[in-house]
């Protein structure tokens, strides 16, 4: 997972740090650290061991955003594949975008909600608990921290909360979610350039606005934006399409009652395209699968008198697609289980064909011909 370590489960939830936030987690330390180390009731190592404490503290407080998200994603019916802490903050890795506008929109709300409600809890806290010195220092940062972390979020554009309730807005006013993600997308694009801009020119010397973070925090806006846009011209352009749509034409299929000599032509007659093909009975329906390995592990003077179903494999049924699927949900597929091609099935269990990536873009590249932009 993008060599990012896993730390163990949440609530069942696969929880994920990244390398890159071990960085953080050292400069938030020795920031936090120095700044405690000025009371002067705090000796040796223990500014420094709040100061870790403190950041770990910064990083629950990201934690239970992404948990905010991950809730209401439940409540939904949604899985929650994983959450990550990185180098900007947090991330809850959802299944599947929500059914309706309205609850795209819960989920967006639900992290920023948490944070807001933290800042209310330890603001409450600093003011009727007795805390004073390094201990109320801790509580009136970490308020502060939330407060920002809620607002920032806010900020109206992808990938930020913000940006997907403006999603949900679009979604909701024009009834195309695409449409939502995009226009979102250009915003969350603009706010990067407009971070990246100033920020380079405090680097540089040439405005007292933004810093280095500035710099980096908009180069991330940046390049998160710009895969949002991307995602959905690729989900709306897969929209309509099902799982049939994208069959190979020449799919590299066999009957279950050739000899391995049939097979052995067919490989001629198709140039050694296909490495494996697929046997099926007289009604079409899926018998096994059976390699060239297979073929050239018998001797050819076998091949006349044995047949394909004699030495066929299994099918890894999960390598199956009933025709009617959503060809996104086909793509997201593939992706979840690594594979490159799956076998697509009809209702009454008739194989279609073979369905590849490449016959997926394929597919893309006919429709953006007869429908250019």
């Amino acid at each position: 997972m993008n060599n990012n370590i896993r730390l163990g489960n949440l609530f069942g939830i696969p929880f994920y740090v990244n390398p890159s936030w071990f960085l953080v987690l050292g400069l938030v330390t020795w920031s936090y650290g120095s700044g405690l180390a000025a009371f002067p009731s705090l000796n040796g190592l223990l500014p420094w061991l709040l100061g870790l404490l403190t950041a770990l503290l910064l990083f629950a407080s990201v934690l239970a955003h992404e948990l905010g998200h991950s809730a209401v994603a439940l409540q939904q019916g949604i899985g929650v594949k994983s959450i990550t802490l990185f180098l900007f903050g947090g991330l809850a890795n959802l299944e599947k975008e929500s059914d309706t506008p309205l609850g795209a929109f819960n989920v967006a709300i639900a992290g920023p909600l948490v944070s807001l409600l933290l800042f209310i809890l330890l603001s409450v806290i600093l003011a009727i608990a007795p805390l004073a010195g390094p201990a109320a220092a801790i509580v009136g940062l970490l308020a502060s921290i939330n407060l920002a972390l809620a607002a920032f979020n806010l900020i109206p554009g992808l990938p930020l909360d913000g940006g997907n309730v403006l999603k949900a807005a679009v979604w909701k006013l024009t009834g195309n979610p695409y449409r939502g993600i995009r226009f979102a997308s250009r915003v969350g694009q603009l706010i990067g350039w407009t971070a990246v801009i100033f920020g380079l020119l405090s680097v540089l010397g040439l405005s007292s606005v933004g810093s280095v973070w500035t710099l980096l925090i908009g180069w991330f806006l940046l390049q998160n934006a710009s895969q949002s846009a991307q995602s959905a011209t690729l989900q709306e352009q897969l929209s309509g399409f099902t799982a049939a749509d994208a069959v190979v034409a020449d799919s590299p299929t066999i009957s279950a009652e050739a000899t391995l000599r049939e097979l052995a032509d067919e490989l001629v007659l198709t140039g050694n395209r296909w490495r494996r093909f697929v046997a099926t009975d007289a009604m079409g329906r899926l018998v096994g699968t059976i390699s060239v390995s297979e073929l050239k592990a018998l001797p050819s003077s076998d091949w006349p008198y044995t047949q394909v179903k004699e030495i066929v494999q299994p099918i890894d049924r999960a390598a199956i697609v009933p025709s009617e699927q959503p060809l996104l949900d086909v793509v997201q597929r593939l992706e979840q289980q690594q594979r490159s091609e799956l076998l697509v099935e009809s209702s009454d269990g008739i194989l279609l064909g073979l369905l590849e990536k490449t016959s997926i873009q394929q597919l893309l590249s006919r429709q953006t011909q007869v429908h250019p932009a």
